[in-house]
């Protein structure tokens, strides 16, 4: 049967549509099918409507998308040109492959994905990664545990040593920040981390105790690992005792116990001090208001001394202790490690103090009063 023709009422409504000829424009990006291909120009049949090329720095693109292309392919590219010398459409997989490779990135933004990028570049601040050919960054705090640069003080350039450390290295991460516009991609792997270890964890309630190795020591406390799992011991819970470093009483690689004090998402809290008896239960055993005791100076202040009278029991000597003159150098009274005698002023066992004073050595103890019993009557 013969086609029937197009009326002219038909073919001016396909024309005043657009639907029966749309001629690309600058910045479209095209859908094209690939006709042949060469090591610097790519051809594409636009459907019908024209060829498109795409040569030279235009081939190369951020998108995966583009490599190993073969004829029969349809690809996407965008319109950079409408004429060339040819008279062929110059097209460019750079923009388009750009474009590809920010909806991916925030695809994996929307859907929470774990990608594996690798570590390109370190700063002080964190990790340059390359994720889908597109500069991401890992800043220090999005790093897991097992990465996190813990450095004693935080001396920055031990710190940036750290992260060298990891460059070339692969990560698992989770892009949490995607900005095309600012060209801001931030990736963490912290993340990943802390959903990994949501099922552990659920298995642990405060007051559990565990025990674990030793894997840092920070100025403000030790980092335990138990179970897969990361706990702080903050300094304060170590020991009863003040010290002044966790290093004083542990080392890395120690095995030690220790009892959940505290669970915040990801985070464990720890404390080894609750597993052991307090001595201050039994301080009014050993020590009496009235006192006269040695004790070795373990820390001068401007304030004062810090005092040992033995291993488990440390007080303080306030500067408005130590003479009965005014004291510009606590130094001149003592000096870190010296022993010397202190009278106990006060003991208040609950909240883990107790008083010390030198001058009050050759005062007289001053005994609380008590009311005289009422004399006899004499009638």
């Amino acid at each position: 049967m013969a086609q029937q023709p197009v009326s002219s009422s038909q073919l001016e409504t396909l024309l005043t549509d657009g639907l029966y000829l749309k001629f690309p424009a600058v910045g479209d990006v095209v859908t094209g099918t690939v006709i042949n291909t060469g090591r610097r120009e790519i051809r594409l049949d636009l459907s019908g409507i024209a060829t498109g090329v795409v040569r030279g720095k235009e081939l190369f693109a951020e998108s995966s998308q583009y490599t190993g292309i073969k004829e029969g392919e349809q690809v996407e590219a965008t319109v950079i040109g409408l004429e060339n010398e040819n008279g062929e459409i110059e097209l460019s997989f750079r923009f388009a492959g750009q474009q590809k490779a920010w909806d991916d990135v925030r695809r994996l933004f929307t859907t929470g994905e774990t990608v594996e990028t690798k570590i390109v570049e370190a700063n002080k601040g964190g990790l340059i990664v390359r994720l889908n050919n597109i500069t991401g960054f890992i800043p220090v705090s999005q790093l897991s545990p097992d990465h996190y640069p813990r450095v004693s003080g935080g001396d920055k350039n031990k710190i940036f040593e750290k992260l060298k450390s990891y460059v070339d290295m692969k990560m698992s991460v989770r892009v949490i920040d995607v900005n095309e516009a600012d060209e801001k991609l931030i990736v963490s792997e912290k993340a990943v981390w802390e959903d990994t270890q949501k099922n552990v964890i659920s298995q642990y309630k405060v007051g559990d105790k565990i025990e674990g190795e030793i894997t840092a020591l920070a100025d403000f406390g030790a980092f335990v690992k138990f179970d897969a799992l990361e706990g702080l011991v903050h300094i304060s819970e170590i020991a009863w005792q003040r010290i002044d470093h966790p290093r004083d009483i542990l080392k890395i690689g120690q095995t030690v116990q220790a009892q959940i004090i505290g669970l915040e998402g990801s985070k464990i809290f720890l404390s080894m001090k609750k597993l052991v008896h307090d001595p201050w239960e039994s301080v009014s055993e050993r020590y009496k208001v009235g006192d006269i005791v040695k004790g070795k100076v373990l820390k001068v202040n401007p304030f004062g001394f810090f005092v040992e009278l033995d291993p488990e029991i440390h007080g303080l000597a306030h500067v408005s202790e130590l003479s009965d003159k005014p004291v510009t150098d606590v130094e001149q009274i003592g000096k870190e490690g010296e022993t010397l005698d202190f009278r106990i002023v006060s003991i208040e066992p609950n909240e883990h103090r107790l008083g010390l004073s030198i001058k009050a050595i050759n005062q007289p103890l001053e005994v609380p009063t008590q009311d005289a019993p009422d004399a006899p009557i004499i009638e």
